[in-house]
């Protein structure tokens, strides 16, 4: 042993007799632990456990959503998550309680990121968006849960503002221009800089906007199949028009304003590629989701042959989707569902990969996204300094009386409410006077009968 080494376990060694023997040092520690400064800074740091957890499946607004409320052997004390897969609600449930809340009672829930990579390994085959919206639930009720405990707003706990909102856009659709026009101008006169517009192609049915179009003739009465298509969709009229569209939109609503689109998926790489170089003079925000996820390498070609900013990333999973594309610089705005990948634990540590890239955050934030959710991404976008933009223009009446709290939306920014946690909770008197719809249709059809003309389904 050399000199240092031996005379700091003499130090040690030292400290340790004197409170061993109720000397000085025995003394100060007792008397901090009595003091009320020291208990108020330790409130909330003994061990709280999960007690239950509880599924409400609700639908005010005739919106189905997956709410999960995390209880804890600390009297009062819940959190509230959102696990919502709307077009797969009960299956959701069933995750939740028959497979996740057996394997968490008992669980300290200070242990977050175990909680996760432990639920993410109990099911062999993983990766699949039932068990990570079951896990979302359950992560960002935890995650509220440590807000309350710390007694903090959650954008706290992620390292605090660094802005006083999240810029939110405005979705603006129509039957013809001159409709989503008005639209859009109905967003601006509300404070919001961000539209998001969408047109229907004449004669077709269209995402995203009231179809201009009947049903194609078939067989009523019969299944929607490849012999019997009903709505049908072509991307060649669509590419045609859209540059009209975006002639038209930006020299009505002027240059100030951001525009953005949804492609949805439905063209072709050299369509893509047709469309972007020709959109470049109406400078679009971003253009979003020109390929699905099974065509990631779409991107590579496309980035190469355009400026048009591009997003994606809404129906992605896990870092095998979009960590490729974070990486080499393929997109310009992540555009993946919080709830989709797991919850807040996964999403802020894209947010970090994503700001080494230049990669901005666009969560994905539709209708079929509660205020839980919400809140919770609002939080990572107050304390992320990559944040691009927040999809939602606030929430119908029904839906703010539900979840109490929800997050207000000012002058076209979405603000945090400045309580403990996410800020939300869940009236669940009320929600159950909105509840999910017994049997079929019970999830949206529409995905999976728009068909081309020749019966081929298309994607999504």
């Amino acid at each position: 042993m050399n000199r240092r080494d031996a005379l700091r376990s003499l130090s040690i060694a030292g400290g340790a007799s004197l409170v061993a023997s109720g000397g000085p040092a025995a003394g100060m520690l007792e008397a901090q632990s009595s003091s009320p400064a020291y208990a108020q800074a330790v409130k909330g740091t003994g061990p709280v456990k999960i007690r239950d957890i509880k599924t409400i499946l609700t639908a005010p607004n005739r919106i189905r959503l997956v709410v999960v409320k995390v209880e804890t052997t600390e009297p009062g004390l819940v959190g509230w998550g959102c696990a919502t897969f709307t077009q797969r609600a009960l299956v959701v449930e069933t995750a939740i309680e028959k497979y996740l809340k057996p394997f968490l009672i008992g669980r300290n829930v200070d242990e977050i990121e175990d909680i996760w990579q432990s639920s993410y390994m109990s099911s062999y085959w993983r990766n699949g968006p039932v068990l990570f919206n079951a896990m979302s639930g359950v992560d960002i009720a935890l995650w509220d849960i440590k807000g309350k405990r710390a007694g903090m707003p959650l954008y706290q706990l992620l390292g605090g503002k660094v802005r006083h909102g999240a810029d939110c856009y405005f979705h603006a659709s129509g039957a013809s221009f001159q409709e989503v026009e008005e639209n859009a101008r109905r967003g601006m006169e509300r404070g919001f800089r961000h539209i998001r517009v969408q047109v229907a192609t004449p004669g077709y049915a269209s995402y995203g906007a009231r179809s201009t179009s009947p049903p194609a003739p078939g067989m009523e009465g019969e299944a929607i199949g490849p012999t019997n298509p009903r709505a049908i969709w072509e991307s060649a009229p669509y590419v045609r028009m859209l540059p009209k569209f975006f002639e038209h939109m930006r020299s009505t609503l002027g240059e100030e304003v951001e525009l953005l689109h949804d492609v949805h998926e439905r063209v072709t790489l050299s369509e893509a590629i047709t469309l972007c170089k020709a959109l470049e003079p109406y400078r679009l925000f971003f253009l979003e989701d020109p390929f699905p996820p099974e065509d990631n390498e779409h991107f590579r070609l496309l980035r190469q042959q355009t400026s048009t900013p591009l997003a994606m990333g809404e129906l992605f999973n896990t870092q095998h989707e979009y960590v490729p594309l974070i990486k080499d610089r393929l997109i310009d705005f992540i555009r993946i569902h919080i709830s989709q990948i797991g919850g807040l634990s996964p999403a802020r540590k894209v947010a970090a990969l994503s700001e080494y890239f230049g990669v901005r955050t666009a969560w994905h934030g539709p209708g079929d996204a509660s205020p839980v959710s919400h809140a919770a991404q609002l939080a990572l976008e107050l304390a992320s300094y990559n944040f691009g933009v927040h999809e939602g223009s606030g929430f119908p009446k029904e839906t703010q009386e539900v979840f109490v709290g929800s997050p207000e939306v000012k002058d076209g920014y979405m603000l945090a409410q400045e309580r403990p946690g996410h800020g939300v909770e869940v009236d669940e008197k009320l929600a159950a006077k909105f509840p999910i719809p017994d049997g079929p249709p019970n999830f949206d059809y529409s995905w999976g009968t728009t068909r081309r003309r020749d019966g081929t389904v298309i994607r999504p």
